[in-house]
């Protein structure tokens, strides 16, 4: 076995306050999906096509949707870990299926820093870098500061440019 591929001993964990970011983006999945149910669930009542009694379904998708907003993004965040080596950039993640990716830096076409409106307010901020070849091509590392992920990017970089020489 090739000790470069060797499971690495510490991985770095993701910035706490990405948890947060994931809890409010499922919220607001969730409770679009309760309101249309809710809507769908009034216009049933009153047009007498409603199969389950009023309110079963809001219920089911209430509870349901709270224990996703609360659980999911705890153990999304537990199973996410990374870690930059000398020239490979190892990715685990993965809550029921695990996933563990290498990314050789020499493979590297170029490298975004991406933050969208709630990972701004936070300071969180998303790398993505994009490999040669057309599987899984792009590979993303969310929740990191703002300014590691910028400080990532230009570490990235240098080794792009280190090789291209």
């Amino acid at each position: 076995m090739d000790p470069a591929y060797d499971e690495p001993t510490e991985l770095r964990p993701l910035e706490p306050a990405v948890r947060r970011v994931w809890r409010i983006k499922a919220g607001l999945l969730w409770g679009a999906l309760f309101i249309g149910t809710a809507i769908y669930e009034i216009i049933a009542m009153f047009g007498g096509g409603g199969i389950l009694p009023f309110g079963l379904l809001m219920t089911a998708v209430f509870v349901v949707g709270t224990l996703y907003v609360v659980i999911q993004p705890a153990l999304r965040y537990r199973f996410w870990r990374f870690d930059l080596r000398s020239d490979e950039l190892f990715l685990e993640r993965g809550i029921l299926t695990r996933v563990r990716t290498i990314v050789p830096l020499r493979r590297i076409q170029h490298i975004d820093v991406s933050q969208d409106v709630l990972e701004r307010e936070f300071d969180l901020g998303k790398l993505v870098v994009h490999t040669a070849g057309a599987r899984s091509s792009e590979v993303e590392l969310p929740g990191l500061r703002y300014g590691e992920a910028q400080q990532l990017r230009e570490t990235l970089k240098q080794y792009i440019l280190e090789d291209a020489v």
